[in-house]
């Protein structure tokens, strides 16, 4: 396999639309968690996933983007301020169905990633994929395989997102740096 297929592999596995609802699956199904949670957290984050998949799908078909990747700055713009309040939809949701309010801080924290990656674009295109990688990782601590395989995804991910050249080193690392910084405060929240 050459060196860009890998990477776009990476990238592909690593994405926020695959990767969230895998870590939310595992998070939800851990030890000590309600058996609803997997259902109503897995269905939210699938959702959410899929109406934004449609979303980008019907931005392209319409010819307002040119791509579903969303790489042009008024594209991407676009795209996070719907994945915001998607997120902040889904946190409103979780929180009406009766779910602990740490539960509905995971979308939550979400949203303010994206809104303060919106808030940055003037500076800097922020690398999602590598941040949600991160905030990933910190959904299924404690347990640690789990912790570290996404940590060393999240690591091939940002590696990805150079090779593409969809980055620069600095969007990468402070994606990276977003996404702990996030998931950290999401442990904080459910401790």
């Amino acid at each position: 396999m050459s060196l860009i297929a890998t990477a776009r592999a990476l990238s592909i596995v690593g994405h926020p639309a695959v990767l969230m609802p895998v870590a939310v699956a595992a998070a939800a199904s851990g030890p000590g968690a309600p058996p609803q949670l997997l259902r109503v957290a897995l269905g939210t984050a699938v959702a959410v996933a899929v109406i934004v998949g449609l979303y980008s799908l019907w931005q392209v078909h319409r010819g307002r983007w040119a791509h579903v990747d969303a790489s042009h700055p008024a594209e991407r713009s676009q795209l996070n301020l719907v994945l915001a309040g998607l997120l902040c939809a889904a946190a409103g949701l979780l929180w009406a169905l009766g779910q602990p309010p740490a539960v509905a801080a995971g979308p939550l924290l979400a949203a303010l990633l994206v809104l303060l990656t919106h808030a940055l674009r003037r500076w800097l295109k922020v690398s999602l994929h590598a941040a949600f990688a991160l905030f990933a990782a910190a959904l299924v601590w404690p347990h640690l395989p789990g912790t570290l395989a996404i940590g060393a995804l999240a690591l091939g991910v940002a590696w990805s997102r150079l090779v593409l050249r969809r980055h620069t080193l600095a969007e990468v690392l402070t994606g990276l740096w977003l996404g702990a910084a996030f998931g950290a405060a999401l442990r904080l929240s459910l401790a």
